[in-house]
């Protein structure tokens, strides 16, 4: 689980993120945390980048995290789980970062296990619709049990189901779950367990036959491209039959 955290007091990312990585109980996967000191450097890292969870203090450099929260909301459309921390604590300013789009607001100076317990329940929510076995992506059929992808008929080709090695699954499905996003070779990496790897051509090489196996092709309504020096982005084709694939 990759998590965004904004907060330009050293002590204090210093413990959010001490608490984010090594408290938080329901997630599966590893947390890792990506530091910022202020809100632009934040807002052009998600130009680019994809996180399952951002922390945004109120307060800091450049752009400050409502703002950076109503952009989000507005211009990116995102729906990434956010939770806004302040040292504000006025009914008013709650009520205006919760308007604004954030999922829960905690007052500083933060209790961590109070904190925890507020993000674990956020996530938890968050999971609920992916808690069955299947993910389904339109005519795409992720079934986490048997890592394999069900792919519906298109034209003249019959339906099938393809079967994907673990890494191969967990990358397909991050990539599903960013429809429309650029999605980082790191994240990439980490999501099939091989964080701190250096990103290389047996990874560009893992993506080409996934292509290939999922028919990620314009006939099947989708694109995956390249972000040159940055990772890969499947989008639907426009003017396709085939072309609604969001979750459902």
């Amino acid at each position: 689980m990759r998590i965004a955290v904004l907060e330009d007091e050293p002590a204090q990312m210093s413990l959010l993120v001490d608490m984010l990585e090594h408290r938080l109980l329901i997630v599966e996967e590893p947390v890792s945390c990506t530091p910022f000191t202020s809100g632009e450097a934040l807002r052009e890292a998600l130009r680019l980048e994809s996180f399952d969870l951002l922390v945004l203090d109120w307060n800091v450099p450049d752009l400050n995290g409502v703002e950076l929260l109503a952009w989000l909301r507005k211009q990116r459309e995102s729906t990434v789980p956010v939770v806004m921390l302040s040292s504000r604590h006025s009914e008013r300013d709650v009520a205006s970062a919760l308007g604004t789009g954030a999922d829960d607001y905690v007052v500083k100076p933060f209790r961590p296990l109070e904190l925890a317990a507020r993000i674990q329940r956020l996530l938890k929510s968050r999971h609920l619709a992916a808690a069955s076995a299947l993910e389904h992506f339109g005519t795409w059929v992720f079934d986490r049990i048997s890592s394999s992808v069900g792919i519906g008929a298109a034209g003249a080709e019959p339906a099938r189901r393809v079967s994907l090695s673990d890494s191969e699954f967990r990358m397909a499905l991050a990539l599903f779950r960013n429809l429309g996003r650029p999605v980082s070779r790191v994240h990439l990496l980490e999501c099939a367990g091989r964080e701190g790897e250096t990103p290389s051509r047996a990874l560009d090489s893992q993506i080409y036959r996934l292509r290939i196996k999922l028919r990620l092709n314009v006939a099947h309504g989708l694109q995956l491209h390249t972000v040159y020096g940055h990772g890969y982005r499947l989008e639907a084709s426009h003017g396709n039959e085939h072309a609604t694939i969001g979750p459902v």
